[in-house]
């Protein structure tokens, strides 16, 4: 199949109309707050702290949010199925607007906020675009500004600095750019803070190591982290050799604690674990450095406390997760699940 076309993964992805196939099937592996032996307690269900945002297409309204970073001032970058980026201070008021180029053929589903000099100023910082359905990463200053200097991409293929449907961008303390897709190529390519392209590594697979939607991207120091959204896991990579080296992998498909079903958004947390946003068991889900289960938050549904496909999340100074509900067209605020 060729970039542009179908989505190819479209048969497995699980859409508003497969509501009740989904709950079936979240029954059929074991659907339940009640965790396994020897594991800790799943959080139990609680509202949200904040709830904010509705369906519409006026300032402060969303048409399926599907993604979103954060800045140091801690204010959030939000873009959803028209192809506008809104700007909200953390309690949801609304501060500004820009929409990326094109949208036609689709819409962004993966933003980065990047300092490239950590002790400069907010003026220096940028903001990654996985720019989807258009085979590129756009870039925006803090105010909308578009850089297209920067940017890497725009021409579809299966060659080096050519992609399929991209998926996330994040960039190194080096400055050296990150970049994932899914479709012809299962594969994260890396490049050179000029836009060079270094190399590429992996490929559709289920083995170790290979990917299927590598969906979310988030790096901490060396360490590059990926949810491998089809093949419902988690791996991280040390970045800092001339070829990645993987480190390990942990997850399968599942709702109990360890299991993950379709994750999608991810967010590094200052002390070295993570907490991940998962589509198809409709929570979030917090795990220490070592990969392990912590707690988790969040049920099917569209009250207070309850998501309805989740696609993606960041994590505030105040240690508050904001998660993109997005068939609920809002934003919920919670406290980091426990620990």
């Amino acid at each position: 199949m060729q970039p542009g076309r179908t989505t190819p993964a479209a048969e497995e992805t699980i859409s508003r109309r497969d509501g009740l196939r989904r709950l079936a099937m979240q029954a059929a592996i074991g659907y339940s707050a009640v965790a396994t032996s020897g594991c800790a307690p799943f959080q139990s269900a609680s509202e949200a702290e904040l709830i904010w945002g509705r369906r519409g297409l006026s300032e402060g309204r969303f048409l399926k949010p599907r993604a979103i970073s954060i800045d140091r001032f801690d204010q959030l970058y939000i873009c959803d199925t028209t192809g506008r980026i809104q700007v909200f201070d953390r309690d949801g008021n609304w501060l500004r607007q820009w929409s990326t180029p094109e949208t036609a053929n689709g819409r962004p589903t993966g933003m980065t906020m990047w300092q490239p000099d950590p002790d400069g100023g907010p003026e220096d910082d940028l903001l990654l675009v996985a720019d989807t359905h258009y085979y590129r990463m756009l870039v925006y200053t803090r105010d909308g500004q578009r850089r297209e200097d920067l940017e890497i991409g725009g021409e579809p293929g299966v060659g080096n600095g050519e992609f399929a449907f991209v998926t996330d961008a994040v960039a190194d303390r080096r400055g050296n750019f990150y970049i994932s897709e899914y479709g012809d190529s299962d594969r994260i390519q890396k490049f050179a803070p000029d836009g060079t392209f270094l190399y590429q590594w992996n490929g559709s697979g289920t083995a170790e190591g290979r990917f299927r939607r590598p969906q979310s991207l988030d790096i901490d120091g060396e360490t590059l982290w990926v949810t491998d959204a089809l093949n419902h896991r988690i791996q991280r990579f040390n970045v800092q050799p001339d070829k990645p080296e993987l480190i390990d992998s942990f997850g399968h498909l599942g709702s109990q604690p360890g299991q993950f079903h379709y994750p999608y958004g991810l967010f590094v947390l200052k002390d070295g674990g993570a907490v991940i946003c998962e589509y198809g068991n409709q929570r979030i889900t917090r795990v220490d450095a070592s990969g392990a289960f912590l707690g988790n938050w969040g049920t099917p549904g569209v009250g207070s406390g309850q998501l309805d496909d989740p696609w993606s999340l960041v994590v505030d100074s105040k240690d508050r997760v904001h998660v993109l509900d997005s068939e609920n067209h809002r934003i919920q605020r919670t406290p980091l699940p426990s620990a």
